[in-house]
């Protein structure tokens, strides 16, 4: 495994407990297929976690889909990554973890700036990615539960998430 070192995020005004989420419409891709959906339109249906991550490919995305896939929170809610990568990068992340999770597709990292979650890369000029986040939602968009790092690579405490999700549903 490659040598990496911990970096310190800046601090970031993200959208916290007690938040409206701001709604979005970004491609949402599943094993099958993509279609543009929106953020309200998943939590119409209940409770959604929302999982912002690095692109996919990177270590931190498979370890925490296979975190969260093992945990099998989508029998409970509904939970659905975003990051940069592409639908086809995302249907090919799906397929190798065997995920029962949807992904938003977000290349211009539009949503995370309006989440507060936006990482400028080191070294490369005009890219960003989503820093790692989970947002828990009620069915009206209210942030019950948020998680944001504050160094690259973080992983949330999948128990405090877990513990979020009995919580509300």
């Amino acid at each position: 495994m490659a040598d990496f070192e911990v970096v310190d995020l800046p601090e970031t005004d993200h959208v916290d407990v007690g938040d409206t989420a701001p709604d979005f419409t970004r491609p949402l891709v599943n094993t099958e297929f993509w279609e543009d959906a929106s953020l309200s339109e998943l939590t119409d249906d209940g409770p959604v976690l929302l999982v912002f991550y690095a692109m996919d490919g990177a270590f931190p995305a498979t370890y925490m889909w296979n975190e969260m896939r093992d945990r099998q929170w989508g029998d409970r809610l509904t939970v659905v990554g975003l990051s940069i990568s592409s639908p086809y990068e995302h249907k090919t992340l799906i397929e190798e973890r065997e995920m029962p999770y949807s992904l938003f597709s977000d290349p211009q990292n539009g949503v995370a700036a309006d989440y507060g979650v936006e990482n400028d890369l080191d070294g490369m000029a005009g890219v960003s990615e989503a820093r790692p986040a989970v947002f828990l939602l009620d069915d009206d968009r209210t942030v019950e539960y948020a998680w944001v790092a504050s160094e690259w690579p973080d992983f949330p405490d999948y128990d405090e998430v877990e513990s979020a999700i009995d919580d509300l549903v």
